[in-house]
Parts: structure tokens; sequence; C-alpha cells
């Protein structure tokens, strides 16, 4: 791996991560147009998975640090007294955000064969590009819908989030565009969506870490890990605040467009 394409790895990692195109799906055809060469070492992964986490802990960061401080509060003597680990709205966000994880914890252990398998198809990537694409689309009739997250809602999320496990399929699409149609509202879908993939990239690099300690650490520049953590960071931090400027616009469906042109091109190339 050189530097620059530690840049592009980085950029393409922090950008697709929250941008509804497919991180998974953008890595899986550029594996299969620039060849294998191109597949970056465990260690890599981490550092760009690590920028991506990052880059939504401190767009979050007050949200994040408000969430702590009320579940501390609702478990410490005085809060279980006054039950507030039942009726503090913070600490029942968490309870939603952790039963959100179920779907995707199950298909990841299940299926994790399986799907990994599907990274070397790229026609079919292709395909489920074009099935995001059209999810994004429908969208744009999802109208203004006005109410929060609750556990039935989060966990609907949660069955699209474990289905963008497929590479192709857009986790924040998916997850978005779910939340909008069961009505929650195009402000509290777009939080919801990034603070509950914090957990599954948490536990996904620490799978990763698992694994280089099973198979030993792999050497590679420092250079290389910083220029893919930074592009990952910096790209994931302002593709995230220009996705939900565009979700609170009503223009979250544009997304589609670029979809359907990326999966026709891979359709046509990898046929």
């Amino acid at each position: 791996m050189d530097l620059l394409q530690a840049i592009f790895l980085g950029l393409l990692q922090g950008i697709t991560e929250f941008l509804p195109v497919s991180s998974s799906g953008h890595l899986a055809l550029a594996r299969a147009f620039f060849g294998n060469d191109i597949i970056p070492g465990i260690t890599f992964e981490i550092v760009v998975h690590f920028g991506s986490f990052c880059s939504i802990a401190v767009y979050y960061r007050r949200k994040l640090i408000a969430m702590i401080a009320d579940i501390l509060k609702s478990f410490s003597p005085t809060g279980i007294r006054e039950k507030r680990f039942i009726t503090d709205y913070h600490t029942r966000l968490a309870y939603v955000i952790l039963l959100s994880m179920i779907p995707a914890m199950l298909v990841g252990f299940t299926m994790k064969d399986a799907i990994e398998g599907l990274f070397l198809n790229p026609f079919v990537v292709s395909i489920m590009l074009m099935v995001t694409g059209s999810l994004l689309f429908s969208t744009k009739f999802a109208g203004r819908p006005e109410n929060d997250v609750n556990a039935t809602k989060g966990f609907l999320m949660g069955i699209a989030q474990a289905c963008a496990i497929i590479p192709g399929i857009s986790r924040s699409g998916s997850t978005i565009s779910v939340g909008l149609f069961t009505g929650i509202s195009r402000a509290n879908v777009a939080n919801f969506s990034f603070l509950m993939v914090l957990p599954v990239l948490a536990g996904a690099m620490l799978l990763e870490v698992l694994e280089i300690m099973e198979n030993g650490i792999e050497i590679a520049a420092v250079t290389f890990l910083a220029a893919g953590f930074l592009t990952s960071f910096i790209s994931g931090y302002f593709a995230l605040k220009y996705l939900i400027i565009l979700l609170k616009k009503e223009k979250f469906h544009y997304f589609a467009y670029y979809c359907w042109a990326v999966g026709l091109f891979g359709i046509i190339f990898f046929f």
C-alpha cells in the first residue's frame, strides 16, 4: 500500500460510511475493478473504521455527553429510587439503541461466511446498489413525519441495519428510509441512525482487533495509518454534516440517482 492508496481508501470509507451509497458496496466494486492490490490490511481497516467512529463521536459530542450523564444519574441510588432508569429520555433512548443492535448481531454471527462471499461477486453488489437507489428514491413520498423514535421503530431500523450487512445495501440509506416511513421526523431519524451505529462500529473494530491478536499484527507504516485515519475522520465528519442538511431539506432521495448510475455501470461492466 502506498500513500495515495491509503488516502483513497480513507476517503472511500469516510464518505461512503455516512452518505447513503454503501461503503461496503463501493469497496467491493473497487476491489473488483482495481484488483486485489487495493485490499487493505486488517490494521488499516481498524484505523479507518476508528476514523468513522470518531466522526460520529465528535459531531454528536454534546448529545453523547448528555446521554452518558443522564444514564449515570438514572442508575445512581437516587435515580433508582425515583425510577429515572424508566422515565429518563436519554436512558430510554439507550435501551432502544441496544434493542436495535440485536438483528445485526444475529445476522453477523449466523450468516458471516455467506455474506463475505457476496463481496467477491461485483455483479450482485451492483444489483444491490440499484435496490438501494430505489429505496432512497421512495423517501421522496415519505411526507413530513414528526414523531420520535420508540422501541418498535428502533427495532425496525435495526432490521434495516442488519440487511445493510449485504454489500451494496446502504446502512444509513436503509435505516433512515425505514425510519421516515415509520413516522420518525427527519431530525430524529438522522440522530438515531448515526447513534445506533456507534456500538456496531465499536463491535466491528473489536472483532478485527481479536483477529489481529489471533493472526498477528501486520507491520504498517505509521504514515499510511495516519493518512487513512485523518482522511476517514475529516471526510466522514463533513459527509455526515452534509447528509443531515440534505435530509432536513427533503433532498435525501437525490442520492438514488448516484446509486442507480454506479449500479448500472457495475451490472454492464461485470456481467
